[in-house]
């Protein structure tokens, strides 16, 4: 079955730009639920939805919160899935999970396959 691991997360300032990348490995990605999505969470909070792709070609989809600062994009051959995060703010500290969409609800119980998250920690 496909394993995936995240990788890309670190220390930053407030400001600073990230890209995390989720590696698909056993298996195409493509060919496994309906699409990609990426959580996060944060110390003492649930873990939430920020942004996914399908496999289906439609445009890929955010969190209202972070629209315009994240982007979701896919990279088939290389059978991996990125998050660019911009303008990051201390707000966004969490660790970032990636995880196939298994089925039609933005939460954690329409995922699965999870990685082991990167953690992300951004300073003010």
């Amino acid at each position: 079955q496909v394993q995936l691991v995240e990788s890309g997360g670190g220390l930053v300032q407030a400001g600073d730009s990230l890209r995390l990348s989720c590696a698909a490995s056993g298996g195409t990605f493509s060919n496994y639920g309906i699409g990609m999505g990426w959580f996060r969470q944060a110390p003492g909070k649930e873990r939430e939805f920020v942004g996914g792709v399908s496999w289906s070609g439609r445009v890929p989809y955010y969190l209202d919160s972070v629209k315009g600062r994240f982007t979701c994009s896919r990279d088939n051959p290389k059978n991996t899935v990125y998050l660019q995060i911009n303008s990051l703010k201390p707000e966004d500290t969490a660790v970032y999970y990636c995880a196939v969409r298994t089925g039609l609800a933005m939460s954690s119980s329409s995922f699965g396959f999870w990685g082991q998250g990167t953690q992300v920690t951004v300073s003010s």
